[in-house]
């Protein structure tokens, strides 16, 4: 079956950490004109927090209200589907990150569609709604219930240039990955040797590409997709881990054309300004809770919503009991 190139996001987390004070000339240069009506925090669900009755909040929604947390959903496409889709949660504060992958098989239910069809995958949020990436922030909130302030969409060549930009990865490869399409365009020839090693931009897409292997002899992930996202993630935190130790003003002039956000570069050194002092240790990469089960004639990825909730809760360090607490104090004094 012909294979799509898939577009990688996590590039944008290099492109996000690495700028230093020495790119404010290119800021200027690159982008004169940016205002202040893309606001790091504002998010698709703002606006109208301060008209809010504090004594009417929960314990959850008040952390949130009062937390310095920015929360972006990270997308790489393939073809109209979103193919990779991951929510980055940075707490300005605490210097602590979250990377909650969400599997593109993810099941959410829309009106209008047969219940069980392949349709009902989170993936075809973007490319089958109207509001496109609007409709798919939505659809992450639904999921997780956490407010999603901005977004970001990487392109092919952004992921090989950001790679290049730090030098390569050093990363260990699970195991030797092959895969042969002849027929994508252009012919997908994926060889990657299995052990530890310097992967360069090239390399990093065929890694991270890979999910099974259609040569004999060669092994694919025991489990699929989920493979594939665990070994995103820990690309991810050594990606990262190596672009905390430069100082590349080519980073982000190589990355940032090929990323398509509203976060605009004023932003960004905003956001820079916030992250000194974070390392790679207070980044947690995380799937979101859930199982595969196959309905109808499909494979899905359910969501656990207990799971989701405990997980909401850590992240805004919130004692789960709170919320019960105080509904039991408002029962009584109603009595």
């Amino acid at each position: 079956m012909k294979q799509f190139l898939k577009i990688f996001v996590f590039s944008i987390i290099i492109f996000s950490l690495v700028v230093t004070t020495g790119i404010y000339t290119y800021t200027k240069f690159l982008s004169p004109e940016d205002s202040d009506e893309n606001r790091i925090g504002e998010g698709i669900n703002s606006g109208d927090d301060d008209d809010d009755d504090d004594s009417a909040q929960t314990p959850l929604e008040k952390a949130m209200k009062d937390s310095k947390r920015i929360n972006v959903l990270l997308v790489g496409l393939e073809g109209p589907r979103s193919d990779t889709i991951m929510l980055a949660s940075y707490d300005r504060k605490t210097k602590e990150g979250n990377i909650i992958s969400i599997p593109r098989d993810t099941y959410y239910y829309r009106e209008g569609y047969e219940k069980y069809s392949d349709v009902q995958k989170i993936n075809a949020v973007y490319g089958m709604e109207e509001e496109g990436i609007y409709a798919l922030m939505k659809a992450v909130e639904d999921l997780t219930g956490i407010p999603i302030n901005n977004y970001a969409i990487i392109e092919y060549e952004g992921l090989r240039a950001a790679v290049n930009a730090v030098g390569g990865v050093e990363f260990e490869v699970p195991f030797h990955m092959r895969y042969i399409d002849p027929y994508d365009d252009p012919p997908l020839n994926i060889n990657v040797p299995g052990g530890k090693q310097l992967i360069m931009g090239d390399k990093a897409l065929e890694l991270l590409r890979f999910r099974k292997s259609n040569v004999d002899g060669y092994r694919s992930y025991p489990n699929g997709d989920l493979g594939r996202v665990q070994t995103q993630q820990q690309f991810i935190k050594a990606a990262v881990k190596k672009s905390l130790s430069l100082r590349l003003p080519s980073v982000i002039s190589s990355v940032y054309p090929h990323v398509k956000t509203d976060l605009t570069l004023t932003d960004m050194l905003t956001l820079v300004k916030d992250v000194i002092g974070f390392t790679t240790e207070n980044l947690e990469t995380i799937t979101l809770p859930g199982t595969d089960r196959m309905l109808g004639k499909y494979s899905f990825y359910l969501a656990d919503g207990e799971k989701i909730t405990e997980l909401v809760y850590d992240i805004y360090n919130v004692n789960l009991s709170a919320n019960a607490e105080e509904d039991d104090s408002i029962a009584q004094a109603n009595e």
